[in-house]
């Protein structure tokens, strides 16, 4: 093994992330004034001076700063930076709670047919049919699958989802002349519960986890007992990999209170299949079609978090909905004099439902219920490999798609679970999720999905113990990580507060490129 680069057993050094070559030009300093890389076609249309169309204070001053390359430098340039990305088709991505799942090829031509991505929002609802019919079908599986009445596709991220959800819930108390405004989150919430929370009007009333890692049952009386309770916001299992075991006994104390019941779909690649959702008692579910039906994830691109609600909160949801006239014709309807309104622009961002409806229909009920047996049986064996080396604050449960293990046992050696995070980077394994949930000291969060074969599993296995045989051997190594990679270890905090997002220029005074 290499010491400096910590090379696993069974991984060749090829496969390890180098470092770009020392002389590795910028795509500037290949500039040379003539070269090009391009061509614009002939002005179909009367040429105007700009004059007559930018005003005076937003025109450029002096030609915009463009590197002049030929097609070749160009083409390298752009490949050399998709290089240096890791996603899921590049290696291991256990990113706990993110739930990194594989993109099906499958998924990507279906939503390539002509037939859906030419379509254009405006195009009359005859013309639309096999689109609208589509909708109409993914509704119906969701509907399904969470085991409620009525769903609506619109919103465009699991988040989306959330403040749609809670909007529902404020129209529906709000129908029957209450307002209140309390919504219990547990402390293993998901960040973006209490920010909903509080854009969708709402207060957040935190309660606590018990030793077992579900909601500690006394803490949950005593704040419902303090009234004012709209409803909950929970994720079953949690973000600590953990079923909660008295799910219906919540479902009925927060009933019994007034509130209705919002579960956060995170984590349902562990439940397709095997529980729903409305059979524990939720009212509303949204969703991450990313985490659970395999859209893609991540890159700032369109989402998609569909929610589904209980037949009593169908009115309330977005308009327009997907219904099916006398004739079998697909139509938007928008007389719903109850709906919250629209919540995005059009219907939702179609070519992601495409994709999740194809997953859905590749696999059918039986192997949605394998996806789940599958992430929970990985988990457990990825666990249970990684006991001795870290500390589990709830191993003597079994988790379900992910398990949250603590760093603190490295921390006699100086070394902490970012350090851990950012030597595995070198070990060519995308570091699991850090810091979270809060209430795990020096926290890392594990979700290898149910797409890890058991070699890979082994390899993930064995990346942790080199990291960790390294932390006793070399802890200062792991303070420097990464130490392979292109880009070193960043002042996070700058890098935040502070970002460089443009090019700078030596003779600017700018530092150099």
């Amino acid at each position: 093994m290499d010491e400096r680069r910590g090379t696993p057993a069974g991984r060749t050094d090829a496969q390890v992330c180098r470092p770009a070559p020392a002389d590795r030009l910028t795509i500037y300093e290949k500039s040379r004034p003539g070269r090009g890389a391009w061509s614009l076609p002939e002005l179909g249309v009367p040429e105007v001076p700009v004059d007559g169309l930018i005003p005076a204070h937003l025109r450029r001053t002096a030609p915009a700063r463009l590197p002049e390359v030929g097609e070749v430098d160009l083409v390298r340039h752009f490949t050399g930076l998709s290089t240096l990305n890791f996603g899921v088709d590049s290696g291991s991505y256990p990113l706990g709670s993110c739930t990194m799942k594989y993109n099906p090829r499958v998924n990507e031509a279906a939503a390539r047919l002509e037939g859906f991505s030419g379509l254009h929002p405006y195009q009359p609802e005859s013309l639309v049919q096999g689109a609208l019919e589509l909708m109409h079908e993914l509704e119906s599986w969701l509907v399904e699958i969470s085991g409620l009445h009525a769903a609506t596709l619109q919103p465009a991220a699991g988040a989306h989802g959330e403040l749609t959800g809670l909007l529902v819930i404020r129209a529906a108390h709000l129908a029957e002349g209450r307002d209140p405004r309390r919504i219990i989150i547990p402390d293993t919430a998901h960040g973006t519960n209490p920010a909903s929370v509080v854009m969708g009007g709402f207060v957040p009333a935190p309660v606590r986890s018990d030793a077992r890692g579900g909601v500690d049952m006394d803490d949950l009386r005593a704040v419902v007992a303090e009234g004012d309770i709209a409803g909950l916001m929970l994720t079953n299992p949690n973000t600590l990999g953990l079923f909660d075991e008295h799910i219906v006994a919540i479902a009925g104390l927060v009933h019994d209170a007034g509130g209705l019941l919002y579960y956060d779909g995170a984590n349902a690649n562990a439940v397709l299949g095997i529980s729903r959702p409305g059979d524990m008692g939720f009212d509303v579910v949204h969703f991450n079609t990313h985490k659970t039906f395999s859209t893609p994830h991540g890159g700032g691109g369109p989402g998609a978090g569909p929610i589904v609600v209980r037949d009593a909160l169908a009115p309330f949801l977005p308009v327009p909905v997907v219904e099916r006239d006398g004739d079998g014709r697909f139509f938007l309807q928008y007389d719903r004099p109850l709906s919250i309104g629209k919540v995005r622009t059009f219907y939702g961002n179609f070519g992601v439902l495409v994709r999740a409806w194809t997953y859905i229909r590749s696999l059918g009920a039986e192997g949605l219920r394998q996806v789940s047996e599958t992430a929970v049986l990985n988990a457990n064996y990825v666990m249970e490999g990684l006991r001795d080396i870290l500390d589990l604050p709830y191993g003597e449960r079994r988790c379900m798609h992910e398990f949250v293990g603590s760093a603190a046992p490295f921390r006699e050696h100086g070394v902490r679970a970012l350090d851990v995070a950012k030597r595995l980077l070198d070990h060519g394994v995308h570091p699991p999720t850090t810091y979270f949930p809060l209430i795990v000291d020096e926290a890392l969060m594990v979700e290898p999905t149910e797409t890890e074969s058991k070699d890979a599993l082994d390899w993930l296995i064995g990346a942790f113990r080199s990291v960790a045989d390294e932390a006793k051997e070399d802890p200062a190594l792991l303070r420097e990580a990464p130490v392979t990679l292109p880009v070193r270890r960043l002042d996070e905090a700058q890098a935040a507060r502070r970002p460089v997002v443009k090019q700078r220029f030596a003779e600017d005074g700018d530092g150099g490129a």
